[in-house]
């Protein structure tokens, strides 16, 4: 898989411009503040995820427009491929092969991309969270329908909530519950199988990975840990069932709080190094070799499960790793569509694009 052209209309600061890069390794040049990571957001947004920034949809518009517009041109599946995106009164509109979508879930899985960004360097250290967003939207590039899943999770999660809210005034509401408590332990469990399914997938290519960057001299381990103490050997109704009793045992707390306090959305991914906690214990330089090991797992499970190699976008994070792990990255990515991102490129490629005020202009290097 990889990415043939790419255009772009009133996209943030960026000026309309169309790009092809090579399919190989190309880097994106420039001083900060130029535009460089929007680029990369672009290519990202065709997956059909959202802003690995946090961004709303406004905020993607150039200022000053009504809209902003991309279109990519791709490679996939044996043949040339299309999609377009128009952001506009704070939605993005898709349309795949020409086709229009009526939401943008509904590309998910078409164009496949891992993007790597400094944010993910805190994925182990931040809260558990972003740990469960990281496998969420990993599944959901391997099974679309996911999607719909997790959309149908939080739904069913806000109605419980708000329940929980008005039972102290309306007491009488207190035996509607357990129709939310129900369907949120049947959704919970689908989602929680495929997130064992998915973890046990992962865990090996990230564990040899992590033995590659520490030179054999550590050893990773990863896991998912259910909030309702469902482990992954029970079947799915065996989930059900067990995140069911957890939220029947805990909704006078529930009630007293006014939120949900069990779920698959309390979960956490534990990432242990040599056996102690990455988070709590790990250094600095553990904690950058876990996260690096995690996205090239997740490439890996990606490019297994797809038939072929995902683009990978690498967002300025070359200089928050050593040049022993920055080898080690390029090496192990040798053979996929890579676009990196970086003040000042030292890495050998066909492809360099330079980004001053929102322009692009290109250069090549063997």
């Amino acid at each position: 898989m990889f990415v043939k052209s790419l255009e772009f209309v009133n996209y943030r600061n960026l000026n309309h411009d169309v790009l092809y890069p090579t399919d190989g390794i190309n880097v994106i040049c420039g001083e900060n503040a130029q535009g460089k990571t929007n680029l990369l957001e672009c290519m990202w947004l065709c997956t059909g995820g959202r802003s690995f920034r946090g961004s709303k949809e406004n905020e993607l518009i150039k200022f000053g427009e009504k809209f902003s517009e991309i279109n990519m041109s791709f490679y996939s599946c044996g043949r040339e491929q299309t999609i377009q995106i128009i952001i506009q009164n704070g939605k993005r509109k898709p349309i795949l092969n020409d086709v229009p979508k009526n939401y943008v879930s509904q590309i998910v899985g078409s164009f496949c991309a891992v993007v790597f960004s400094p944010n993910h360097l805190s994925l182990i250290k931040n809260g558990p969270e972003e740990r469960r967003n990281f496998v969420d939207a990993a599944i959901c590039q391997i099974k679309p329908a996911y999607t719909s899943v997790l959309s149908r999770y939080k739904k069913i999660l806000n109605e419980r909530n708000a329940l929980l809210k008005d039972i102290p005034r309306h007491r009488e509401l207190e035996d509607t519950l357990e129709i939310w408590n129900e369907k949120l332990a049947s959704e919970g469990s689908l989602i929680a199988a495929e997130r064992f399914a998915y973890m046990d997938k992962l865990s090996i290519p990230a564990a040899e990975f992590y033995d590659g960057i520490s030179k054999g001299k550590e050893k990773i381990d990863i896991s998912y840990k259910m909030n309702s103490g469902a482990e992954k050997s029970m079947n799915t109704k065996d989930i059900e069932l067990t995140i069911l009793e957890t939220l029947r045992k805990k909704q006078q707390d529930d009630i007293y709080c006014g939120y949900t306090s069990s779920g698959i959305h309390r979960d956490d991914i534990i990432v242990k190094i040599n056996g102690k906690e990455a988070r709590s214990f790990g250094s600095q330089g553990q904690q950058r070799s876990a996260v690096l090991s995690l996205k090239l797992a997740e490439a890996t499970v990606l490019g297994d499960k797809k038939g072929e190699k995902p683009v990978i976008l690498l967002d300025d994070v070359l200089s928050e790793l050593d040049s022993s792990r920055q080898d080690y990255l390029l090496r192990k990515l040798k053979g996929m569509q890579v676009f990196i991102s970086c003040c000042e490129s030292n890495v050998n490629a066909k492809n360099v694009f330079t980004v001053k005020e929102g322009n692009i202009y290109i250069s090549g290097e063997e």
